[in-house]
């Protein structure tokens, strides 16, 4: 638990990460996303409760085997990049030989071998966030905590960004991010984590919690009049023109809905599947909101 005065930041939080797994930590503004991740690190002191990795508890020397790449980025615009990804590495502990060659592999691997002399200011916004991550990884953590790391990117530096995320999972590392981009994080993480008030509302593995979900997504296009079919329970998620999205009871009589669709006009597209990420989503909040 954690407050701020009369605000509950944190209250009865408790999640697991498991090593190689790339976890998508959500939830609306304010609900405590940003001061778990600090309470991870210790820049955040919680009032009730601890953080445990491997079974122990998370102190100088466990913290020292994580990385961090907060939202305020920290990096130093006017220092070289090799440079500065060598003094991180040399702050969690490396010797200078050892920090020195996992910053040049890391450029490397990042495919930014060629600018290891260049000021951080001089690189792109894509290639300075791609800098960022190097310094939360340079060391070889066991756990990666990413705010924000998709915020402000193109389409291909997002692209970048996530396949470098899959590959460091691949190599044994947990990975935990945080971001608003829920498409996003549902075609790049297995599990999620649903913050809401201080509060984890969902949590576990994607495809699992779809499965489980008691809703399924609805998604039918017809060439006529607007039109809302009368479904007890249904819930809009969009509506453009004759396409309409709704959230149904998984017991709902897809033959009878259809039917009243072709009353509306030509179906052109029909679908029933199981709720994406951002239906989830919104199902959680809007529960967690309810108690």
């Amino acid at each position: 638990m954690k407050r701020f005065g009369d605000v509950v930041a944190l209250d009865g939080a408790n999640f697991s990460v498991a090593p190689g797994r790339i976890v998508g930590f959500l939830g609306p503004n304010g609900a405590g996303k940003t001061t778990t991740m600090r309470a991870i690190f210790g820049l955040v002191r919680l009032d009730r409760g601890e953080v445990r990795w491997r079974g122990k508890r998370v102190g100088p020397e466990e913290r020292a085997r994580f990385g961090y790449m907060p939202e305020e980025r920290g990096l130093y615009p006017k220092m070289k990049v090799e440079e500065q990804l060598t003094y991180f590495a040399e702050l969690s502990g490396m010797s200078e030989k050892s920090a020195t060659e996992a910053a040049a592999g890391w450029l490397e691997r990042l495919d930014l071998g060629d600018r290891a002399d260049a000021r951080l200011e001089e690189l792109s916004h894509g290639n300075q966030q791609r800098v960022q991550l190097a310094a939360a990884i340079v060391h070889g953590p066991e756990l990666v905590v990413l705010d924000e790391p998709f915020s402000g990117l193109d389409p291909l530096g997002v692209e970048s960004l996530a396949e470098l995320l899959k590959q460091i999972a691949a190599m044994g590392v947990a990975v935990v991010f945080s971001s608003h981009q829920l498409d996003l994080v549902e075609d790049v993480c297995e599990d999620v984590v649903i913050i809401d008030h201080g509060r984890i509302v969902m949590a576990g593995v994607v495809e699992e919690l779809k499965a489980a979900s008691p809703h399924r997504s609805l998604e039918v296009t017809v060439n006529g009049d607007p039109w809302v079919p009368i479904l007890p329970g249904g819930t809009v998620t969009s509506k453009q023109g004759g396409r309409l999205r709704v959230l149904v009871d998984a017991r709902a009589d897809v033959g009878e809905i259809l039917a009243t669709a072709r009353k509306a006009g030509q179906v052109t597209s029909f679908s029933f599947e199981p709720p994406s990420l951002t239906d989830l989503f919104l199902d959680a909040i809007s529960e967690g909101q309810a108690v």
